[in-house]
């Protein structure tokens, strides 16, 4: 872990949650005035649906400007919130399992996990055992009373590489502001099919595709997604690129790199046959058994101190043997024309 130089100089806007003890304290922002009290603060306070806060308001466990509210009352900016959660209630009612993480770095507030890939994040579709959910509820069993046992953002289950974890809900509400904000910066390493050109970004919204459901696609009715992507090193049929991501798109980068011809390695999903290449790299690549993508860089704001931290993962062994055998390839290439020449 790196402890680059205090976010002091660059302050989070004022709309960051504050917290003493288990109250969260906000101020409603300008630009939501006119709306709902509930609306207002489902927006603030995402990591909460928008019926539980109502029931808290109802309940008087939020307060606007120290005086009790309603629901529906209008905000109009500057007002100050406070909200005492209602920390009985259980969030996950998933079992803790025994599942080995390999940890990064662990305080009071989060938790840095390497993912390997085959790991599902959360339960469900048919995944309801094994995810890292359920290792997270036996690793730490307080993450039972948090929303999601504090995950914020997911891997795809074939996608290796650094997650982050809050520990308590003022962490994750932290979290999930910094990820609006852009201020959590995520890095991933890819292997995508053919020689890619140069760097560039994909700025094209992401949705549902029209037809296969299952899957995600480029469309006008979906959200805006941008990736940006630098190309490290090419190789004979594919490229070693680098993708940062502005936004958190299911399939994000599988489908920018999809749409502009050059889907990644091995992905089942919106992958495509290697084509002009020689059969030893078309046997290799083919080989691959999940999307070349991983995880390397993940770098925030801690929730407590507004420190600026980064962490780094190198890459799994699948994704290292590849590229080893796709340099020693293409070093007796080079060798074989140099000789012929």
């Amino acid at each position: 872990m790196e402890s680059k130089e205090n976010y002091s100089s660059k302050p989070l806007p004022t709309t960051r949650p504050k917290t003493d003890q288990s109250v969260v304290h906000i101020t409603i922002p300008l630009e939501y005035a006119g709306q709902r009290l509930d609306q207002a603060l489902a927006q603030l306070l995402p990591n909460w649906s928008r019926s539980r806060i109502q029931t808290w308001i109802a309940n008087e466990r939020v307060k606007l400007d120290g005086m009790t509210c309603q629901a529906k009352q209008k905000v109009w900016g500057g007002e100050q919130a406070s909200v005492l959660p209602d920390n009985s209630i259980v969030e996950n009612h998933y079992a803790a399992e025994a599942i080995s993480l390999n940890i990064l770095f662990e305080d009071e507030q989060l938790i840095i996990i390497n993912k390997p890939a085959g790991m599902v994040v959360h339960p469900g579709n048919g995944n309801w055992q094994g995810t890292l959910l359920n290792a997270l509820l036996h690793h730490s069993p307080q993450l039972e009373y948090v929303p999601r046992a504090g995950i914020v953002h997911r891997l795809d289950k074939n996608t290796s590489g650094i997650m982050v974890v809050a520990k308590t809900i003022e962490a994750q509400t932290s979290l999930v502001r910094q990820l609006q904000q852009r201020t959590v910066k995520r890095e991933y390493l890819a292997v995508a099919l053919g020689e890619v050109a140069g760097s560039s970004v994909v700025d094209a919204p992401i949705g549902r595709h029209p037809i296969h459901r299952t899957k995600m696609a480029v469309t006008a009715q979906g959200k805006p997604a941008r990736t940006h992507y630098q190309v490290l090193e090419r190789f004979p049929g594919c490229s070693l690129v680098q993708c940062n991501l502005e936004t958190g798109r299911t399939h994000q980068i599988r489908v920018h790199m999809h749409s502009i011809g050059h889907p990644l390695v091995g992905d089942p999903v919106y992958g495509g046959n290697p084509k002009k290449m020689t059969p030893e790299i078309s046997v290799l690549l083919n080989n691959f058994s999940r999307q070349a993508l991983h995880a390397w860089k993940l770098t925030l704001i801690h929730p407590e101190n507004s420190q600026t931290l980064q962490w780094q993962s190198e890459l799994p062994d699948d994704m290292g043997s590849l590229l080893q055998q796709l340099k020693l390839y293409t070093k007796e290439v080079i060798r074989n024309n140099d000789y012929k020449s």
